[in-house]
């Protein structure tokens, strides 16, 4: 498909213009991380016992994070990097700590997972999921700073992936 009507006037934009591609990538690499890291559960080395705790227990602040994102961004909420037409710039909630905790929370997710899996691979595999986000986000943030022109303090004030640090 090369390309899509665009809702507000009919007229016919380019697949990929508002990052469709993210979003394919997004949803082909999230199952197959899922898959594999199931699959080579307790593989190699065994994690043990402690490895599914501390999976738990980071399970829960990733699924807030997701969860939170998602409330506080409302209307503007989309699953493309590009910002809703008629949306405005969202710091509060979740966002004055993190300026993409739905991000941070799947990948804080995707440890967890590999963790209650006792999947070393799953564990390394963590990483190419952190490198797909931080990337996705460098897109979407070149977006939301031509469109919000707040958007260049916002980033100077709040980390962009993990709370308080990165």
């Amino acid at each position: 498909m090369d390309s899509i009507l665009d809702n507000a006037g009919g007229t016919k934009r380019r697949f990929g213009a508002r990052g469709e591609w993210w979003v394919v990538a997004q949803f082909t690499l999230g199952p197959a991380f899922v898959v594999t890291t199931w699959l080579t559960r307790g593989r190699a080395f065994d994690l043990s016992t402690w490895s599914t705790w501390i999976g738990i227990v980071l399970a829960a602040p990733a699924a807030a994070l997701v969860i939170g994102g998602i409330l506080s961004l409302g209307r503007n909420l989309t699953p493309l990097p590009a910002p809703v037409e008629d949306g405005a710039l969202v710091d509060q909630g979740l966002y004055c700590i993190v300026r993409h905790p739905i991000y941070s929370g799947i990948i804080f997710a995707a440890v967890a997972w590999a963790l209650m899996c006792g999947s070393v691979l799953g564990l390394f595999l963590s990483i190419p999921v952190f490198v797909f986000f931080d990337l996705k986000s460098r897109r979407e943030e070149a977006w939301l700073a031509e469109k919000y022109p707040a958007y260049a303090d916002y980033r100077r004030r709040v980390r962009k992936l993990i709370p308080f640090l990165y």
